[in-house]
Formats: structure tokens, C-alpha cells, sequence
């Protein structure tokens, strides 16, 4: 018996995947619990809409990743902050704030999540800071932290 896969079936296959599997396992197992449904020539078509359509999103995400690591990339961030002795910042820089002066100073909108900050940065320098913005994009930018005036 075909069936197509509705969800992700433990040691069988993904969704979307079409399979050949015994007729008993088919209509008593995966049929009722809406695991599967049977490839028939309309739930086939139905599933190669549902892939282009996927494939579509994926691309036009992809495209949207790599316009904002262009603006991005070779752009500097330049952050106040309040400065005690030796250059130590009274609090730190999460990637929140970073998050926030990216939106204000260069309007791109990344979450704080895709920041990758090993640790909040605690002092006076120059940093260099990956935001993951996409499985595929990565871009790397400069943060410039100075004393308030």
C-alpha cells in the first residue's frame, strides 16, 4: 500500500514522504491515528504544491537574509555607555541593546536571539559581534563602545 506521511513517523519517514508499507500497518495504524493518508493522484498533487510552495518560502526567507547581511556587513555600531574606573561599564551590553541600536542607528531588525554574544560585554573597546541571521547567512559587524558624554 502508498501512503503519504501527514507527520514525522519514528523509524519510518518525514513528512511528505512517499511510501510503500504494509497494507495492514497502512489502514490500521497510520490511516486511523491521521499519520497518513494514501497516495492517490489528487493527495500527490496536492503534496507537490505544498513542497513548491515550501521550496517558494525558503527562497524568498533566503533572498531576505542576504539583503539585510548586506546592509549590514562593513557597518559599525557605536554604543554610549556610563563609565566607571579602569574603562568598566556601570551594567553591561546584552544582545538586547544591541538588538535595539541596530534597529535605531541602522534600521535592520534582528532579533536578540540571532545575536551571538559569547558573554555581555562589560567594558570600553572594540567588538566584533556575529548575528546568525538565517541557517545559511551569517554576517559579522563591528561594535564600537564609548563613554557617555
Amino acid at each position: 500500500m502508498k501512503v503519504i506521511l501527514q507527520k514525522d513517523v519514528k523509524n519510518l519517514g518525514k513528512k511528505g514522504d512517499v511510501l510503500e508499507v504494509a497494507e495492514g500497518y497502512g489502514r490500521n495504524f497510520l490511516l486511523p491515528r491521521g499519520l497518513a493518508v494514501e497516495a492517490n493522484a489528487g493527495n500527490l498533487r496536492q503534496i507537490e504544491q505544498q513542497k513548491k510552495a515550501e521550496a517558494a518560502k525558503n527562497t524568498r526567507e533566503l533572498k531576505q537574509a542576504q539583503a539585510v547581511a548586506e546592509k549590514l556587513s562593513g557597518k559599525g555600531l557605536t554604543i554610549r555607555a556610563r563609565v566607571g574606573g579602569a574603562g568598566k561599564l556601570f551594567g553591561s551590553i546584552t544582545s538586547q541593546e544591541l538588538a535595539d541600536q541596530l534597529k535605531e542607528q541602522l534600521a535592520v531588525d534582528i532579533d536578540k536571539r540571532k545575536i551571538d554574544l559569547k558573554e555581555p560585554i562589560k567594558s570600553l573597546g572594540s567588538y566584533s559581534v556575529t548575528a546568525r541571521i538565517h541557517p545559511e547567512v551569517h554576517v559579522t559587524f563591528k561594535v564600537e563602545v564609548v563613554p557617555e558624554e
